[in-house]
């Protein structure tokens, strides 16, 4: 992004205005790429996130929300990176790179060893944003297992 435009990344509550407006933009941006049967739709609950089991953080761009993103623990080491959005008239200018970089900080400062996330088949733009930022493919897990549009991938901390 230009000199000129003031990114700020910050956490702020699940169930916010923005964090709803942002959500919805993203799901409805699924919609168009998966049928029903192939997503996983509100799996991530505010609860989720409470007591510093995760993380739900927005990107603001001259105090506009643009982008977020989420990790939620699932074991002392490992935690999943969830909800990752940018407006389409934002990306491609590291927006999505600041959620990322933010939410890997996070994850540290909760004491994780490993983050890893889940994404579709058809994001070719997430798919290479995270293989640049070093995360690797590995099988999937749980409800993703069985998805045949699901591609998993890991990255040590």
């Amino acid at each position: 992004m230009g000199a000129e435009t003031a990114l700020s990344i910050a956490a702020e509550a699940f169930d916010s205005d923005d964090a709803r407006r942002l959500i919805a933009a993203l799901d409805a941006g699924l919609g168009e790429l998966y049928t029903p049967e192939l997503r996983f739709g509100p799996n991530l609950k505010a609860e989720h996130l409470a007591e510093g089991r995760g993380t739900f953080l927005v990107v603001r761009s001259s105090g506009r929300a643009i982008g977020c993103g989420a990790i939620r623990v699932l074991d002392a080491t490992t935690a999943e990176v969830k909800r990752m959005y940018v407006e389409p008239e934002q990306r491609r200018k590291g927006v999505g790179w600041a959620v990322l970089a933010g939410l890997e900080a996070a994850a540290r400062e909760l004491g994780v060893l490993r983050l890893v996330l889940e994404t579709g088949i058809h994001q070719a733009a997430a798919i290479s944003l995270y293989l640049r930022a070093g995360f690797s493919q590995v099988d999937c897990w749980g409800e993703y297992t069985t998805s045949p549009t699901s591609v998993c991938y890991e990255k040590k901390l």
